[in-house]
């Protein structure tokens, strides 16, 4: 059962599907994206918080204009849809359960996790140059020779 209604979250929702964020709703549509996925994932567990609101969502969509950016991206709402949740948080492997967070997945496996307590405390654009750093890090192609 959903800790809010519907029409309450349908905005935060919208704040990241508008980037191209698909969001996922069920356990099964989170393995269908995220099992054996090759290249590089961004997972947003998204919350209806003030942190997601006045940080989270502002830096993703601030992080999501980096020349380098996931080869995919995809939520889940926390508090509305627990089993897709829980299922996107069994990714983030040996990481405590946190909303918001942001996770980075190179070919299925955890390579960057930004939990709450890096997100509740800071600024959008401190959050987002952090992910901009990852997706520098951790989403660029490799060099052709």
């Amino acid at each position: 059962m959903p800790m809010y209604p519907e029409i309450m979250v349908i905005p935060m929702r919208e704040e990241l599907t508008r980037l191209g964020i698909e969001e996922l709703r069920t356990a099964e549509e989170v393995d269908q994206a995220l099992k054996n996925r090759p290249g590089t994932t961004m997972v947003v567990v998204n919350s209806i918080c003030g942190c997601a609101a006045g940080r989270m969502r502002p830096a993703v969509r601030m992080a999501m204009q980096n020349s380098i950016r996931p080869d995919q991206a995809f939520s889940v709402f926390a508090g509305q849809e627990k089993e897709a949740t829980d299922r996107a948080r069994s990714y983030f492997t040996g990481c405590p359960p946190s909303s918001p967070s942001i996770g980075i997945l190179r070919d299925g496996q955890l390579v960057y996790l930004m939990p709450r307590r890096d997100i509740e405390s800071r600024e959008a654009p401190a959050i987002a140059a952090d992910l901009k750093a990852a997706f520098d890090q951790f989403c660029a192609k490799p060099a052709q020779v």
